[in-house]
């Protein structure tokens, strides 16, 4: 397996276990014996609908398809997602047949949390959407079992978390206008770039608007020279920050590029999971960390520590995703600089409620677990 939990642990020098749940808090927790059934698992798929037609540098799609998952528990459930925009290679279909392949009723005290997932990351390689909707589901069920959000068990601050930016994708200059408008209570706007109009994209929105911005070029330019002048134009424009400008593969370019840029450079599709920080190290400024890649929130938590050791910047990022993977995301944000966890705002068909933007500002509640309930 290319990203195997428990032998990155074992050969890592740099690591802290902060948040783990003590053996005290579990048997104080759990009322009298564990039930003699263990965890049960289902799954629904489910496609999400999107506001407007999402296009990147690479595609262009107007659905997302996910698949929803329950954990129950003695008689309480946790909630979980996989979203698999078909770019990241996993489907419907790949995540039902690896998650009907699992035997979670093995499992009669949910708080083994490191054991079950590892259990769960074993079963094949890959499938780390349909990983992280197992993931997500567990803590919910013993965020809920504990009676608190995960915010508060990891020790975070909620006053601590960032505004979100909300994402516009490449468009006509019309479309993109009227984008902007819908997105006026929010304080930072991600934009992608990568094709042959970027410059076109950023005049646009700033003939409607003067809020910081953020680009995404998903990997779309190819040489280094290019994209240093047109970072130095995005920085005359009122950018943030660039996430992954050229492909993941061109490490010295982008190393080149990093040391020279006025503005930092994120790795986004050059960083997947734990075993991935490291290599971004002196590569890239920051990471951009998605459940829906690094396989939930426990390897998340793990990995904002592991680039905070390493001095780099961390933004808590999403795919197009329902409230429920939004708001799991959510609880690890009062830990990063940036986030970008709009992929509920930008669907018509929500099953859930959650997380809530609040004057463009994440904004945590004190309900258990992940903190969601069924619209």
């Amino acid at each position: 397996m290319s990203c195997n939990r428990r032998k990155f642990i074992q050969n890592s020098s740099v690591f802290t276990f902060g948040g783990l749940l003590l053996p005290g808090t579990i048997h104080s927790t759990m009322k009298g014996k564990l039930p003699a059934r263990g965890l049960k698992l289902s799954f629904e798929a489910y496609d999400l609908q999107l506001k407007h037609v999402f296009t990147i540098a690479t595609s262009s799609r107007t659905t997302t398809p996910v698949m929803l998952t329950k954990l129950e528990f003695d008689g309480i459930t946790g909630f979980g997602e996989a979203s698999m925009p078909p770019y990241l290679g996993e489907s419907q279909q790949s995540v039902a047949e690896f998650l009907s392949q699992l035997n979670l009723e093995q499992f009669k005290d949910p708080f083994r949390m490191d054991e079950i997932l590892e259990y769960v990351d074993e079963a094949a390689p890959g499938n780390p959407a349909a990983k992280a909707s197992v993931d997500i589901a567990l803590h919910d069920l013993v965020g809920k079992i504990m009676g608190q959000p995960w915010y508060k068990i990891w020790g975070f601050s909620p006053e601590n978390t960032p505004h979100t930016s909300f994402t516009i994708g490449i468009d006509k200059p019309e479309v993109v206008k009227e984008k902007v408008r819908e997105a006026s209570g929010f304080k930072i706007l991600k934009i992608k770039l990568g094709r042959e109009n970027d410059r076109e994209m950023i005049e646009t929105i700033r003939s409607v608007s003067n809020v910081p911005l953020c680009v995404d070029v998903n990997q779309g330019w190819q040489d280094k020279k290019m994209a240093l002048d047109t970072i130095f134009w995005l920085k005359e424009k009122g950018i943030e920050f660039v996430e992954q400008p050229m492909p993941k593969e061109k490490t010295d370019e982008l190393a080149w590029l990093t040391e020279n840029s006025p503005l930092p450079i994120i790795a986004d599709e050059a960083v997947q999971r734990l075993c991935d920080v490291q290599k971004t190290v002196g590569i890239y400024s920051g990471i951009n960390i998605k459940l829906m890649k690094c396989t939930g929130m426990r390897e998340a938590h793990k990995m904002v520590q592991l680039a905070r050791a390493n001095k780099m910047k961390v933004m808590m990022g999403c795919m197009t995703e329902t409230s429920c993977a939004v708001s799991a995301a959510a609880q690890l944000s009062p830990k990063t600089d940036w986030a970008d966890l709009d992929g509920n705002l930008l669907i018509s068909n929500d099953p859930y409620s959650g997380m809530k933007i609040i004057d463009g500002k994440i904004t945590l509640s004190d309900q258990p677990g992940i903190g969601i309930n069924n619209s």
